[in-house]
């Protein structure tokens, strides 16, 4: 009798653990960067939803700060310790392709390729080494109150160089303390963010269609190293980004290139000031402004590949995407379908990044990419501040430096 009462424990136990053999959890390790307050939720929560829907998959999330996340993860990678999944810059796919760290996923992407933007900034010698999430660019901010006092309409915008220039002088000319352009300092990996899209607007090219040689000192280069000095010299207001971003919101600069963080800015802080956000001017028509953005990578050596694509793919999708974008006010999502939502189609200034991204260009992918950066802040920055007037010299200088790094 006693083994008859026993025999349902017995079994029940049996159970428990083959169902447990069954649904062994596969851990992934995923690495990310999105820290703030108001979106750090929201990945959690995109996290947690994803392990509902599958079970046996556990998700442990490592939190990088912008200050020393990519350091650590050169770290991990060398040590053979690296997460599953990891969140990236644009600018570093490279780096970690080249030396295959990250893994190709190329096969695994044909039912979404034409449904987000951003795959060129994740395709190194024809591979495709991450997926695209958040991206960004920039955008011209007009300051409404110091447009009207120059005679402009609040809805007219400079669409050009020369009405932009103009309108700059006009309100550089309305007293000691107004600016009519935000002109950024030496400020490392931002300097460069702030040149190229005047640089590309004028039709330069870093590098020959064939990407073997470096053409940064073309005339077209030159002209728009003329053009962007000629701001700053006769009309820029200049400190760091957060700096001009300030003088703009306390209606003392005319004009600024800027980020979505800044509407953002202007929503949290409740700041009474009146914008409008339009496309990066051109010589003449409307230009093109410097594309980024935030990728997700699977490493090379991960042993779940199938469950870290999942999570991959689910972290992306257009309704997480928007979830991301509206916690954080952000104008960029990857994904076209989620960029038809509402709170992007209601929003002017949103819309304006979105369009914008279409007239956008990224750096070259390049796992040198952080070399020839620097070699091109160093000449604007030469150009720009230095005490001669020498514009072409420092491109010239610059670009032979890039040829020698592409010919290593």
């Amino acid at each position: 009798m006693r083994s008859l009462y026993r025999l349902p424990v017995i079994l029940a136990a049996s159970l428990t653990i083959a169902a447990g053999l069954v649904r062994a959890e596969t851990t992934l390790e995923f690495w990310q960067f999105w820290t703030d307050p108001d979106v750090k939720p929201v990945v959690t929560q995109i996290v947690n939803d994803f392990e509902q829907v599958n079970p046996d998959i556990k998700v442990n999330v490592t939190d990088l700060t912008w200050a020393n996340g990519h350091e650590k993860i050169v770290v991990a990678f060398a040590s053979g310790t690296g997460p599953d999944v990891v969140e990236l810059g644009s600018d570093w796919i490279a780096q970690f392709a080249s030396s295959d760290q990250i893994a190709d996923i190329g096969d695994n992407i044909a039912n979404d390729s034409s449904a987000f933007q951003g795959w060129s900034m994740a395709t190194y010698k024809d591979k495709v080494y991450a997926r695209p999430w958040i991206l960004g660019t920039r955008v011209l901010f007009v300051n409404v109150e110091l447009s009207e006092r120059i005679g402009a309409d609040s809805g007219v915008v400079p669409a050009n160089w020369g009405q932009l220039e103009s309108a700059c002088k006009k309100m550089s000319e309305l007293g000691d303390d107004i600016y009519g352009w935000g002109s950024n300092t030496a400020e490392k990996h931002r300097l460069y963010k702030k040149f190229l899209p005047f640089f590309w607007s004028n039709g330069a090219q870093i590098f020959t269609d064939d990407g073997r040689l470096c053409v940064l000192s073309s005339q077209a280069g030159i002209d728009a190293l003329k053009y962007y000095k000629k701001l700053h010299d006769e009309h820029g207001y200049v400190a760091n980004q957060r700096g001009i971003e300030d003088a703009f919101l306390d209606n003392k600069v005319g004009y600024i290139l800027s980020g979505d963080w800044l509407l953002r800015r202007i929503k949290k802080e409740k700041r009474n000031v009146r914008i409008v956000t339009s496309f990066v001017p051109g010589p003449n028509l409307p230009g093109r402004s410097f594309m980024g953005g935030e990728f997700l990578a699977l490493n090379a050596k991960s042993e779940h590949e199938d469950a870290a694509l999942k999570f991959m793919q689910f972290v992306t999708a257009p309704e997480n995407q928007v979830k991301l974008c509206k916690a954080g006010y952000m104008a960029n999502p990857s994904s076209i379908a989620a960029q038809q939502d509402s709170f992007f189609v209601s929003d002017i200034n949103l819309q304006t990044f979105i369009k914008q991204l279409r007239f956008s260009k990224h750096p070259p992918v390049d796992p040198n990419w952080v070399d020839i950066e620097s070699a091109i802040e160093e000449a604007v920055e030469q150009a720009v501040f230095g005490k001669d007037s020498l514009i072409a010299q420092p491109l010239y200088e610059a670009s032979q430096k890039i040829q020698k790094i592409i010919d290593r």
